[in-house]
């Protein structure tokens, strides 16, 4: 396939009505399982290639210089005997406003189809689903304008960072890409930053880094937000520098958390702390650094109603859902 020709997205709709249209379009949840394709299928700029297909040249801008977005979204087999995708109208308005720093166009009611789509075509229900929209080749300069445009979406049956276990935590020497140097949302080449954390605190036998600025504050981990629980009261660690996480905004709906700034010191002394995400759900932390964590009861509650949520066990939280 020669990728200078590949389809361009269209004119992408308002951010409010392409994100209803996302939910209204959804087809009711099918009652049986498909038949999941012989090998796994990629949406890729409007057909389906199959996973191992070559199709990114070796000039592609995305790949010199991290010019791409992504977002790290969740599929669950739901009591109903269906699937819902948990919460994907806003993991999308969050990848359009990544999108728009590179002047790529994204239209999201596009996006939401192409990713119900792939999990019908892959016969998927419990996944994790990968977006990606880049910028292809043109130039290999810093000038974005002449390049080509490309949307992929990619969904896999496993858990790719941290998923529920209780984790090893190390505060990283590494600081976090402060947002005055570059917005907090999922732009593909900021995620060195996490890589490096991540690759440093495993090589001191850690699962997992945590970031903390210049004046003691916790920031985030490489992928997750942080909470603690402290005398029964939960709270959300914010930090400008932090990406503002769905996953987040969930537990702080879920728990009734407040939501403000928290020192490492407050951290080491709280009872539970735990991380979240899209991919790591709730992790209860064990250990961070010398400290280590007894029981979590808090954390197994949360995990535990977050888990009902997202496959439709909870009513109260259907408007969520986004049926495959």
């Amino acid at each position: 396939m020669n990728t200078e020709v590949l389809e361009r997205p269209e004119q992408a709709q308002s951010p409010a009505h392409a994100a209803a249209t996302v939910r209204e379009r959804a087809p009711a949840p099918s009652r049986s399982a498909e038949v999941p394709a012989a090998q796994p299928q990629i949406w890729f700029d409007g057909k389906f290639i199959t996973a191992d297909a070559p199709e990114a040249p070796l000039t592609t801008h995305a790949m010199h210089y991290g010019t791409a977005v992504f977002e790290g979204i969740r599929s669950y087999a739901t009591a109903d005997g269906g699937a819902a995708v948990f919460r994907l109208p806003e993991h999308l308005e969050r990848m359009r406003k990544g999108a728009d720093m590179f002047g790529i166009e994204f239209d999201i009611e596009r996006a939401g189809r192409a990713v119900l789509d792939t999990l019908r075509a892959n016969g998927h229900r419990d996944a994790y689903i990968r977006p990606l929209t880049w910028m292809g080749t043109g130039t290999i300069g810093l000038d974005v304008d002449p390049l080509t445009q490309h949307l992929m979406v990619a969904t896999m049956a496993k858990v790719v960072h941290l998923g529920g276990a209780r984790t090893r935590l190390t505060v990283s020497p590494w600081k976090r890409n402060p947002a005055t140097s570059l917005p907090p949302l999922k732009l593909s080449g900021a995620y060195v930053n996490s890589i490096l954390a991540k690759r440093e605190a495993k090589q001191r036998g850690f699962d997992e880094a945590l970031f903390t600025d210049d004046k003691g504050y916790v920031v985030e981990c490489t992928g997750a937000n942080v909470f603690m629980v402290k005398n029964g009261e939960v709270t959300s660690v914010e930090h400008r520098d932090a990406l503002p996480g769905i996953t987040r905004d969930t537990m702080i709906a879920l728990s009734g958390a407040a939501s403000r700034e928290v020192t490492l010191h407050e951290l080491l002394d709280a009872d539970e702390v735990f991380v979240c995400g899209t991919a790591a759900e709730a992790c209860a932390i064990s250990v961070l650094d010398r400290r280590e964590f007894g029981d979590n009861p808090v954390t197994r509650e949360l995990a535990a109603l977050y888990a009902q949520v997202v496959r439709g066990q909870d009513g109260r939280y259907a408007h969520w859902l986004t049926a495959v």
